[in-house]
């Protein structure tokens, strides 16, 4: 009788523990990613701190500001969110075409063509169409602009085996002399006399602020971005291909999948998101295209990109507190008297863990279910 009772008691446990074990592993696979972000992080921050002191300052003192001036306040609530606006479809230049094995890092020459190509088509328009289709027909040249600069590191890449990481970033450095030479030649504005810009937007021309914030509709454009990119990804044969041949392309290619086409065309959607982003700032931020459009989302996307894992849906939390951290940077400056560049050390900071701890994915037992040990 002991005995029959015993085996019913393993009988029900095995049970309980068949039906557990694909919750645990589903748990198990999804949670190096963030256990080791987060440690990357506090890593990160903790390297920091010592800079910090070598300095003479308080890190203590440092991280409450960094989280009053991103976080503190409503005001800082909104200005993080404002910031966080280009990263967020920055960030997308970079995680898109990760997914088929490229490092594009050459966003920024993307934005800043974005955006002149916006104001440049808005010269002749203005006054002529109604502010929603201006808009309309500024996004799309921007993002044609930014899918032909990025697509072209892609082309170069698969039908000519250029490096994509090395072709992205001289592309931005060319980039970037193609937008001081139009913005301080035949698009100038001849009014602007000490900083070069094209005519300003009238205000009808702007894009607006979402009711009852202070944070334009670029916010909503990105997030849109992000969500749309994730179903792109996720749940479309493309994003399947796409994966299928970022994981080895020989195998792609044996299947049949069109590597060439897929590799030209995630890199001209990523460059796209990043064109859209030089719109953004033109329309919402600036009103006209100069100089500043030139601010360094490009390369804080990559950071951004990188905590989230080339996750679209992660790049939504990850932009935000990127965009809090560089919005402390004021703040900082003027309790601290720290360099306004202090937030741009930390970043750099973080981002050199981040691609350090990317050799510790996989060699945790307890996130490999493959490495468990399985009773008979």
């Amino acid at each position: 009788m002991t005995v029959e009772v015993n085996e019913s008691a393993l009988s029900i446990a095995a049970q309980r523990q068949m039906l557990l074990r694909p919750a645990l592993e589903w748990i198990a696979r999804r949670a190096e990613p963030l256990v080791i972000t987060l440690g990357a992080i506090l890593v990160g921050l903790a390297l920091f701190s010592l800079f910090i002191l070598a300095v003479g300052k308080s890190p203590a003192d440092l991280y409450r500001f960094m989280y009053a001036g991103g976080f503190g306040s409503w005001f800082s609530v909104q200005n993080s969110l404002s910031r966080a606006s280009p990263l967020l479809l920055t960030a997308l230049c970079v995680a898109l075409p990760a997914r088929l094995g490229l490092v594009i890092i050459g966003g920024e020459g993307a934005v800043v063509l974005g955006g002149v190509a916006a104001a440049a088509i808005a010269l002749p328009i203005v006054g002529l169409l109604p502010p929603i289709i201006a808009l309309a027909l500024m996004a799309v040249a921007a993002m044609v602009m930014g899918g032909i600069w990025i697509g072209l590191a892609g082309f170069l890449r698969h039908y000519r085996g250029v490096n994509e990481t090395i072709s992205s970033l001289l592309l931005a450095y060319i980039a970037i002399a193609l937008m001081n030479q139009f913005v301080e030649g035949p698009l100038r504005d001849p009014a602007s006399l000490n900083k070069p810009s094209t005519k300003p937007l009238p205000h009808d021309y702007m894009l607006g602020n979402i009711p009852g914030m202070d944070v334009h509709w670029g916010l909503v454009i990105g997030i849109i971005a992000c969500i749309v990119s994730w179903i792109l990804l996720e749940m479309t044969s493309y994003g399947f291909a796409a994966r299928i041949a970022g994981g080895n392309v020989r195998a792609a290619q044996i299947q049949g999948l069109p590597v060439g086409r897929l590799i030209a065309g995630f890199t001209a959607i990523a460059g796209s998101f990043a064109g859209l982003a030089g719109m953004i700032e033109v329309a919402a931020v600036q009103g006209s295209a100069n100089a500043s459009l030139a601010a360094g989302y490009g390369y804080t996307g990559i950071l951004v990109a990188f905590l989230a894992r080339h996750n679209p849906l992660a790049i939504i939390p990850v932009a935000i507190l990127l965009g809090g951290i560089d919005a402390s940077g004021g703040l900082i400056q003027r309790r601290m008297g720290l360099p306004d560049a202090t937030v741009l050390v930390l970043q750099g900071t973080l981002f050199i863990v981040i691609l350090f701890c990317e050799t510790f994915y996989g060699r945790f037992k307890i996130f490999n279910p493959d490495l468990w040990k399985r009773n008979a």
